[in-house]
């Protein structure tokens, strides 16, 4: 099953409240929020042998790079929501 059947009731929802572009930007930080719940609690099994008390590097890169991904997917859709705003705007001056 592709992503867009999985999880089409949310797509549906977070589309039609910020657009496609901006709801599906917001349903990918949802899965990238649920993939960094489950490497977390992965990590409180895979402690590092050379840093007692921390996950293993490999889930810390993991970790770094997703958290990494939805900060950028974050800045996207505020710039997005920004330039409709702006657009927005320019309409009710003409």
């Amino acid at each position: 099953m592709d992503v867009f059947q999985e999880r089409a009731e949310e797509l549906e929802k977070h589309e039609f409240m910020m657009g496609r572009n901006r709801g599906r930007l917001a349903v990918s930080l949802d899965v990238l929020t649920d993939a960094l719940v489950l490497v977390g609690q992965h990590g409180v099994y895979c402690q590092s042998a050379r840093q007692p008390g921390k996950p293993a590097l490999d889930i810390q890169i993991i970790t770094k790079a997703i958290g990494d991904a939805k900060e950028l997917i974050a800045t996207v859709m505020t710039d997005l929501k920004a330039a409709r705003h702006r657009r927005g705007n320019e309409t009710e001056k003409e």
